[in-house]
């Protein structure tokens, strides 16, 4: 009788176990939704905060050697210039009139300089006119350098290569020798500037490790290089530290706000801090999935746990640092280089998502 009874409810039930079945596999390609989570200092390390100003390494206020009218001004603010590129022009009259006087007093002279000396070599004249034509000569020789110099001066070309910063100036304008007529910025590398207090700056041999981060990417953690720091305070009593980024920082730009984290020598270590959800314990080891923001993906990473905390945080070392994304929910069901999909973050101020 039960035989015959699930022999007969058997076709019935075929339809549902394999929509069922297909169910499973369409889950398994979906993007799991996962909650990700920011790798953090471990609790007790000693971390300094400070606002700082992204700068370009080198800057300069390029402006012409000798006083005159400015005939033009060649670029605009936001161009790019090579090294040696002309950036405006003096107008040059006064100074090739100048030269050609030169020129030919030049000429007088070294033509009496000449004679003078072809005298000399006959016994023609004295030693004491001959060190005077000689003399006279270097003189004429040294003014006619100085007035070339001065013309090729009336032609203002760029230091190094970068953007125009601002143009202070434009054509028909009367300049001064050393005013700044063009800002240039070096796009070689970017600094980060941050004012430190005297009582930081007396701990600065204590600063392990720097890094900042910037409102306008969040998410964005970058490691910074110490360069040095200004032994004199400026006029709000702070102490100037100049920080190297990286090369590869081509989201930043000169100008942009940063926090800088400045990490004490006696907490620094290895360690770093994850929500304890985010272990993976198999085989006697412990891991956790790093994120990466741009391919979606997780990649598994072996860790090495140190303490667990009560908070529901765990001290973890190797494999991640500070900065770095890792998920927090269903680990166990994830694969390395799987793709994922973010959890929406939770709303502070629509508990529950009623509105």
């Amino acid at each position: 009788m039960n035989l015959k009874f699930y022999l007969c409810i058997l076709p019935a039930l075929l339809p549902v176990l394999a929509s069922c079945n297909s169910s499973s596999r369409q889950t398994a390609d979906e993007e799991a939704v996962v909650r990700i989570d920011t790798v953090t200092v471990p609790l007790g390390a000693v971390e300094l905060q400070y606002p700082g100003r992204v700068v370009a390494s080198t800057e300069a206020n390029v402006s012409f050697k000798v006083a005159g009218t400015l005939k033009r001004v060649l670029v605009d603010e936001g161009d790019y210039v090579k090294a040696g590129q002309l950036l405006a022009e003096i107008d040059p009259v006064d100074y090739q009139v100048q030269l050609s006087a030169t020129e030919a007093e030049y000429a007088q002279v070294k033509a009496d300089a000449d004679r003078v000396m072809g005298l000399y070599q006959d016994g023609g004249t004295t030693a004491s006119n001959y060190d005077k034509a000689r003399y006279g000569l270097r003189q004429i020789e040294a003014k006619l350098r100085n007035h070339r110099n001065q013309l090729s001066y009336t032609r203002l070309t760029a230091p190094f290569s970068g953007r125009v910063q601002k143009r202070y100036f434009s054509g028909g304008e009367n300049v001064s020798a050393g005013l700044p007529i063009i800002k240039m910025l070096s796009e070689n590398g970017l600094e980060v500037e941050v004012n430190l207090p005297a009582a930081s700056y007396l701990d600065r041999q204590d600063f392990g490790s720097y890094s900042c981060t910037f409102d306008v990417l969040p998410g964005v953690h970058v490691p910074l290089t110490l360069i040095g720091t200004l032994p004199e305070a400026n006029a709000n009593q702070l102490y100037t530290m100049r920080l190297a980024l990286p090369k590869q920082s081509s989201r930043v730009a000169p100008g942009m706000s940063a926090w800088v984290s400045i990490t004490m020598n006696d907490s620094i270590s290895t360690a770093s801090c994850v929500p304890a959800t985010a272990l993976l314990e198999q085989d006697g080891k412990s891991y956790v999935f790093a994120f990466t923001p741009s391919t979606g993906k997780v990649s598994r990473v072996a860790v090495g746990v140190q303490t667990l905390h009560t908070d529901g945080t765990a001290d973890v070392h190797g494999g991640v640092r500070p900065g770095d994304l890792v998920v927090s929910t269903g680990v166990h069901h994830l694969k390395d280089g799987q793709k994922v999909r973010p959890m929406a973050p939770v709303s502070k101020t629509n508990v529950g998502g009623l509105l």
